[in-house]
């Protein structure tokens, strides 16, 4: 049944939401400390880390 198999999904990995965010929060904590020609080398500018950077780690901008 479809909602037995949901229930049993959501059973199996009770803190992924937690552990996501954790990945998140130190992935934006790397990302602003990098210099700005580490930035350049892979597409990003100082205002897009600071924008990212301010966001609480539970808001994921790809909705996964």
């Amino acid at each position: 049944m479809k909602g037995q198999k949901g229930f049993v999904v959501l059973a199996k990995r009770p803190f992924s939401g937690v552990l996501n965010a954790l990945a998140r929060w130190q992935e934006r904590q790397v990302l602003a400390g990098l210099s700005d020609d580490a930035l350049k080398d892979i597409g990003l500018r100082r205002a897009d880390v600071e924008r990212e950077r301010r966001l609480h780690a539970w808001q994921d901008p790809l909705r996964k």
